[in-house]
C-alpha cells in the first residue's frame, strides 16, 4: 500500500514538472516570434488620435490615426528612419503641409 502511495506521488510530481517545462519552452518560444506588424512609435494629438510608426517587413510606415480612419501618410526605409527624431518630423511635415493650403 505505501509502495502504491509512493509511485503516485512520484508520477504525479513528473507530471506536475512536464507542465512547467512546456510551459517555459512555450512562453520562451513565444517572446522570440514577432508578428508582420509592429508599433515603433506613437505620437497622441488626443483621444483616438494621433501619428504611429509602423514596421512591416524592412519598411517604416508612418501612418495618421482618427477615431474612424486611419490614413498612410509616408513610407521611410527602415535604415533612414533610425537617422530622423519621429516627433519633429511629424511637426514639421504637417506644418509643410499647413503651408501648401
Amino acid at each position: 500500500m505505501m509502495e502504491m502511495v509512493i509511485n503516485m506521488t512520484g508520477g504525479l510530481i513528473a507530471v506536475i514538472i512536464l507542465i512547467f517545462l512546456l510551459a517555459y519552452i512555450y512562453k520562451k518560444n513565444q517572446r522570440h516570434s514577432a508578428g508582420i506588424m509592429s508599433i515603433k512609435q506613437y505620437l497622441s494629438l488626443g483621444p483616438k488620435r494621433g501619428f504611429a510608426a509602423l514596421k512591416v517587413g524592412s519598411e517604416i510606415m508612418i501612418v495618421g490615426i482618427t477615431p474612424t480612419d486611419f490614413k498612410l501618410l509616408k513610407t521611410y526605409d527602415e535604415e533612414v528612419f533610425k537617422s530622423i527624431d519621429f516627433k519633429t518630423h511629424i511637426k514639421t511635415e504637417t506644418a509643410k503641409q499647413d503651408d501648401d493650403r
